[in-house]
């Protein structure tokens, strides 16, 4: 809970301090670079790694059965169910993907918007009722707007794309692109 509140605080001195609304549109200049990262998006979401990882979720019920996004809130970030997202060989692949520096985030999703890989532990353990998963498990898709991201409250473009396995949607990954 504390972690929330405090992204949310972060969020209205952002929006106080530089006096901008909540969401801009995608600057023309940046447009030809969210479509590359959709497309990035739709590529690594079939890496082999990925899929095993995502399918394994799948059939398990999820990588940590009965977790919460309450209960997600209160772990710390070096709690061993956390950093198991990380140095699974998924997650380590994020890893490497976020060596991008134009990338904020990237977390790989279950079917139900659960996590499945991360470098870092994200705000939500499950963003199935979130836009990226909404969107992100039927095709590549890209927010229209440019908004401060809730985890590292950077202007950015949320970005989604379907796991696939054999052509079937499994889970999502899910990105952040940093809009200058």
């Amino acid at each position: 809970m504390t972690r929330v509140i405090s992204v949310l605080f972060a969020s209205l001195m952002a929006l106080s301090v530089s006096g901008t609304a909540f969401a801009d549109p995608i600057p023309a200049a940046a447009q030809g670079q969210v479509d590359s990262y959709k497309n990035k998006l739709a590529e690594w979401g079939g890496n082999p790694q990925v899929v095993a990882a995502v399918r394994e979720a799948n059939s398990k019920g999820g990588m940590l059965p009965g977790m919460t996004n309450g209960k997600w809130d209160e772990l710390s970030d070096k709690d061993p169910g956390v950093t198991a997202f990380q140095t699974s060989p998924a997650g380590k692949q994020v890893s490497k993907w976020e060596e991008d520096k134009a990338l904020g985030k990237v977390f790989i999703r279950d079917e139900k918007g659960n996590l499945v890989a991360a470098s870092s532990k994200p705000l939500l353990f499950n963003n199935a009722n979130r836009p990226a998963f909404q969107n992100g498990i039927k095709a590549a898709w890209a927010d229209n707007q440019v908004k401060p991201d809730p985890t590292t409250q950077k202007k950015s473009v949320q970005l989604a794309a379907p796991v696939l396995d054999g052509g079937k949607a499994i889970g999502v990954i899910h990105a952040s692109l940093e809009i200058q």
